[in-house]
């Protein structure tokens, strides 16, 4: 039963903090391409719901996935996991 219940987590980097309580998150992954094995970087972005405001720009976050927010917004944010310098 916690399996079903366990939310989707991502660590990625805050790029845009202008909006009220919202905020874009860039998460970069690698993985090797099956047939050649060359690193492939991807990344996504994600809107995230960030209720303090607590969230800068360059910020590394820790965010979960939760109900549909707004019509872009799925995930929240869980804590700031490192302060930008």
């Amino acid at each position: 039963m916690a399996d079903r219940t366990r939310r989707k987590t991502r660590v990625g980097v805050v790029v845009s903090d202008k909006r009220d309580k919202t905020i874009t998150i860039e998460v970069i992954s690698s993985r090797r391409h099956p047939m050649y094995g060359k690193v492939v970087r991807s990344r996504s972005r994600f809107h995230a719901h960030d209720e303090a405001n607590d969230a800068r720009l360059g910020d590394t976050v820790l965010i979960a996935e939760t109900r549909p927010l707004s019509k872009t917004k799925r995930w929240r944010v869980v804590e700031v996991v490192e302060r930008a310098r």
